[in-house]
């Protein structure tokens, strides 16, 4: 008997997507996330990556990985509750929290998995959560598992932040102030001391997610808590391992009652298997290496101002970023994925991002440089993006 498939509305989705020249393919690397790398069999300079400072290649990681490995194994064999910590996994916490001035520190298996699970169990549906609308998805999705009430304030209008929690004053519950430190999207700064004055003068918690941040703004890249001064005023930070460090994970830093809560609520440090040896004695090796060597930020900050001035010199509009995330915006979003499809065609990967990553009519192509560019492959991709930019019309 023939059954009509029931998905078959996906499809049909897909089929739209197609034709409206928003379907994204997945493109294979084919070695590794470097500078330069090679991916669908064509060698092309990378500016898609979050690999901040290069240390995907760096020898001091992948030695340490191949260390922990042999001596260990390759993975923990459970969650870490049950059978699966490791003297390695308690190693890397103490590093972080040593990094970030703070008391302790809780490493998940992904910096998604780190703001989800965190806003979801530090509260409740009495509670009620004040987030910035550009913050990420994974905040976005913790505060819906909450189940708070969700405050949304205009983008780093903190003053209108602090009109909501004026508002909630009276209202039942907890309140949790969120942003992002740096925005993934746009490359710009959230107002850190404006937010934190806020979430003091109302008492409420204040929270950060620094996974932009972490490697890139603030002393060694201890993130955007250090970058403003703000120390001991953030009492949730967040921050990746998948980023700068160059390898995977994420973390969450705090006191050390907030840590040991997360041990015993948060759902996917609870029913996810631990990382495996390798990346944990990377992870640790990399911050060895954020301190060690200081000059990787300062490559990254120099190759981020020269490619921005020469992009807003070519007279290309990078909006609001303040980092090494330099979108180009373009408006609609088929017309973004055509550009990020004939800059592959010129030697460079940069991603066409659209709706519902952005908004409707804020489609872009997302960029970011790295310490390990050159000034040569800089200049090749400006290159390519003048030739792209007036094929299209955009300049």
């Amino acid at each position: 008997m023939n059954r009509a498939d029931p998905l078959s509305y996906l499809g049909a989705r897909l089929a739209e997507w197609k034709s409206a020249g928003t379907y994204q393919r997945l493109r294979i690397l084919e070695g590794p996330s470097a500078a330069e790398s090679r991916f669908d069999g064509k060698d092309v300079i990378n500016l898609a990556s979050n690999n901040y400072l290069g240390l995907t290649t760096h020898p001091k990681l992948i030695e340490a990985a191949i260390a922990a490995t042999r001596k260990y194994g390759a993975g923990s064999g459970a969650v870490r509750t049950i059978s699966g910590t490791m003297e390695l996994h308690m190693e890397l916490e103490r590093r972080i929290a040593q990094f970030k001035n703070v008391e302790a520190c809780v490493v998940f298996q992904s910096g998604f998995t780190a703001n989800a699970g965190t806003v979801s169990a530090v509260l409740t549906p009495e509670d009620h959560i004040v987030s910035d609308e550009l913050n990420h998805a994974s905040i976005i999705d913790g505060c819906r598992l909450s189940r708070a009430g969700i405050h949304v304030f205009p983008h780093k209008d903190h003053a209108a932040a602090e009109r909501i929690l004026e508002e909630l004053r009276d209202a039942p519950g907890r309140r949790l102030l969120i942003t992002d430190g740096v925005f993934s999207m746009d490359g710009d700064i959230g107002p850190l001391p404006e937010l934190v004055a806020a979430a003091e003068k109302h008492g409420a918690i204040m929270m950060v997610d620094d996974a932009h941040a972490s490697g890139v703004l603030g002393r060694n890249g201890r993130g955007t808590i250090d970058h403003f001064g703000v120390h001991g005023r953030v009492d949730i930070q967040v921050g990746t391992l998948s980023k700068a460090i160059g390898v995977l994970g994420g973390y969450v830093c705090g006191s050390r009652d907030l840590i040991e809560y997360l041990y015993q609520r948060a759902r996917p440090f609870l029913f996810s298997t631990s990382h495996p040896p390798a990346v944990a004695a990377a992870c640790i090796a990399a911050f060895d290496i954020l301190e060690q060597e200081p000059e990787r930020i300062e490559r990254l900050w120099s190759n981020t101002r020269y490619f921005k001035q020469q992009l807003a010199a070519e007279g290309f509009d990078t909006g609001m970023s303040e980092t090494p995330i330099t979108p180009v915006m373009v408006g609609e979003a088929a017309r973004a994925f055509r550009l990020s499809a004939e800059l592959f065609r010129e030697g460079v990967l940069a991603t066409g991002i659209g709706f519902p990553t952005v908004a409707k009519d804020k489609a872009r192509v997302r960029t970011i440089v790295t310490a390990a560019h050159t000034t040569e492959q800089l200049d090749r991709a400006l290159e390519s993006f003048r030739r792209a930019g007036r094929l299209l019309g955009l300049i």
